[in-house]
């Protein structure tokens, strides 16, 4: 008997950490509604942002920003690096976009607006693999380099309710079976 308990408490709370580690989320872009814009030094860019942020296969970004003023553009490395709005893989303008991040790697964002990127309003997401998620491993964003700022303050996203519920659920059983 006492086996077969022991045998639903470790299902139960393996899956309530599987589920914690395997949740997509919503990001805020830097941490705060209309932080797409042009930073106004270094330090208040969306890449320090984004450097202590952790993104997953599954999360989504979202940014809201003005849609008569501005626009987020998905670029290449390269279109990111120069500046490039001509050739975007995808052009979001409606203000409240939201792009879902289903590969890992990097992800390079630029503004849409006139001289706005040049200015530093320009973000790369670096995903970890499923993989990692899983086994929380948390590797070191990629170093970023960009010719001037970037964007928003340094926040992070909050706490995940519903897989720190599943955590207690779990113990909480643990507790009653034995």
């Amino acid at each position: 008997m006492a086996s077969r308990k022991a045998a639903l408490l470790s299902s139960i709370l393996i899956g309530s950490l599987f589920f914690t580690f395997t949740e997509a989320r919503d990001i805020m872009v830097g941490g705060k509604n209309h932080s797409w814009k042009i930073p106004s030094s270094e330090s208040d860019s969306l890449n320090k942002w984004a450097e202590a942020s952790r993104f997953r296969v599954g999360d989504t970004l979202v940014w809201t920003y003005d849609p008569q003023k501005d626009s987020v553009l998905q670029v290449i490395k390269k279109d990111y690096e120069t500046c490039n709005t001509s050739n975007p893989i995808a052009i979001y303008k409606d203000g409240n976009t939201k792009v879902k991040l289903d590969k890992s790697g990097p992800y390079y964002f630029i503004s849409g607006a006139d001289g706005h990127c040049e200015q530093g309003q320009k973000l790369i997401t670096v995903v970890m693999s499923t993989r990692r998620q899983f086994i929380g491993i948390s590797p070191a964003p990629s170093p970023v380099e960009f010719e001037g700022p970037a964007v928003a303050p340094t926040s992070t996203g909050g706490v995940n309710l519903r897989g720190s519920l599943g955590l207690v659920f779990g113990v909480l059983a643990g507790m009653i079976l034995f």
